[in-house]
């Protein structure tokens, strides 16, 4: 599995960005941000239980997200007219503010090594990536439970600083001084 201090692999995915009729898909790559931090999270697959509350609290916090100049991804392996229609089923996801990526070949999933052994989707996976593509933080969660996108904000602040911060540290917080 890439873990901490590796590079992003290189993708280029088709993604659901919108269900506005002609401006539905768009092609996203591992260069399509620069310069600023990517929050990427993976979920099994579209039409479940789990995922669409994980992926609405993403979308939630987007504003968080801006502030602290970072892009939200999220990917499974279905195809982007799955995602498309599942943004056109469900209530929670149809404004969503960021890409649904397409992995459909799990070619990303795969480099990533999150692909489940048995069901062969993807893990719920986290991954904050720095602004030069390097992987600084990979959280993989069990198929049956969610993640805490608080969680993911309090670990990209910490990051952002630069300095080491202790267990729970919020922004605000003093970090700790290593000398």
């Amino acid at each position: 599995m890439k873990t901490i201090g590796d590079k992003l692999p290189e993708f280029s995915l088709q993604a659901s960005v919108s269900t506005e009729p002609g401006k539905e898909f768009e092609e996203i790559t591992n260069q399509s941000y620069p310069g600023k931090w990517q929050v990427i999270f993976f979920w099994p697959m579209d039409f479940t239980f789990v995922c669409p509350t994980e992926i609405a609290e993403f979308g939630r916090k987007k504003l968080e997200f801006a502030k602290r100049d970072a892009q939200v991804l999220g990917a499974s392996t279905d195809t982007h007219y799955v995602h498309l229609a599942w943004r056109n089923d469900h209530p929670d996801l149809r404004e969503l503010p960021f890409p649904m990526l397409a992995d459909t070949k799990r070619e990303l999933a795969s480099e990533l090594g999150i692909l489940h052994k048995d069901a062969g989707v993807c893990l719920r996976a986290t991954y904050i990536v720095d602004p030069e593509g390097v992987i600084r933080f990979v959280s993989v969660n069990d198929l049956s439970v969610g993640r805490n996108v608080d969680e993911v904000l309090r670990v990209l602040d910490a990051l952002q600083t630069g300095e080491l911060t202790a267990c729970g540290w919020t922004p605000g917080e003093p970090t700790l001084d290593a000398a």
